[in-house]
């Protein structure tokens, strides 16, 4: 499953126009489509110069980026909001390029309003609980208790960052996911020059920027940061893929990520870097040499390993 990411901005800030310059989506930028409005979904590649020289190697057909699903939402609100409980962190938009800008206050607004909206899913789902209690479920019970102890806890004015209890599983809060600030400013990101340098092939942009590593590339590295990824491979001459994961995670883990089958008929995963692989000039050479090893569904994965996944379903 594929990193996913939501966009969230104050009207002006900018943020449809950084989610096309990330995914080339062409999304309609300069409408506000109101609590009705549908989200755009869009994907942005990883770029990642090892993925190429492996592809190089293996004489790879196919070449496929690692990939991050984007959500933008038309506003804030509950409602828009509430589509973003399902991403892994949320990227929130701050102009700077007005005359009376001011990115922080505008964080705090945009934190505030993740806030209301998580205040507003406890209640409507305490609201839904307490007539599913009445069929006398413990379960059910147990839960009604912990949403009234957490609306209250809200109410006060607290965050649910702050609760020290579980939460519940169910409520996919907003305010306890990964929040990375964006300012679309002069201390931060051009969003309309990113977009134009998108709209043009790589080498042209690289030209452009004259060597200087893409502000794009450095968005997507706060974002592998902040969740703690890494990224694995699979190199063949059909296809040479980059493929992300938590760090921490496991080759079972990892067969997953590619397809639930291959985690089921999991039998063991053959492994080498992919420096090795590149340096040795083939799989063959690389397994000659004692480079390749064998690993079992609790390997942990490193950054940059190249997998090749034996199952069988």
């Amino acid at each position: 499953m594929a990193l996913e990411v939501g966009i969230v901005g104050l009207p002006g800030a900018g943020k449809t126009t950084i989610f096309n310059a990330l995914t080339k989506a062409g999304a309609e930028v300069g409408t506000y489509a109101g609590a009705s409005g549908k989200e755009h979904i869009g994907v942005a590649e990883v770029a990642d110069e090892r993925l190429q020289q492996l592809a190089v190697t293996v004489k790879a057909k196919k070449v496929t980026k690692a990939a991050i699903r984007v959500v933008d939402v038309p506003g804030t609100g509950p409602a828009l909001l509430g589509n973003l409980r399902q991403v892994d962190a949320i990227l929130a938009v701050l102009g700077g390029f007005s005359a009376d800008a001011d990115p922080a206050r505008d964080l705090e607004t945009l934190e505030l309003e993740l806030l209301v909206a998580d205040r507003d899913h406890v209640e409507h789902r305490l609201e839904r609980m307490q007539k599913q209690a009445k069929s006398g479920d413990a379960a059910v019970k147990k839960e009604v208790a912990t949403l009234e102890r957490l609306l209250a806890h809200l109410d006060e004015g607290n965050n649910l960052r702050d609760w020290p209890e579980p939460l519940p599983p169910e409520l996919d809060p907003l305010t306890t996911k990964t929040l990375i600030p964006l300012e679309n400013g002069p201390s931060g990101i051009d969003g309309a020059l990113e977009l134009e340098l998108a709209e043009l092939s790589d080498e042209e942009a690289e030209e452009f920027r004259e060597g200087k590593p893409s502000a794009l590339g450095e968005v997507v590295q706060r974002l592998f940061a902040a969740l703690d990824l890494i990224c694995f491979f699979t190199a063949g001459e059909k296809e040479t893929r980059a493929w992300t994961l938590r760090r921490g995670e496991t080759a079972i883990e990892a067969a997953g990520t590619i397809h639930s089958d291959i985690a089921r008929g999991f039998i063991r995963c053959e492994v080498i870097r992919w420096d090795d692989l590149v340096a040795s000039g083939s799989h063959t050479e690389a397994a000659r040499k004692g480079l390749q090893r064998l690993e079992g569904k609790t390997y942990v994965i490193a950054d940059g390993d190249v997998l090749n996944i034996r199952f069988n379903v």
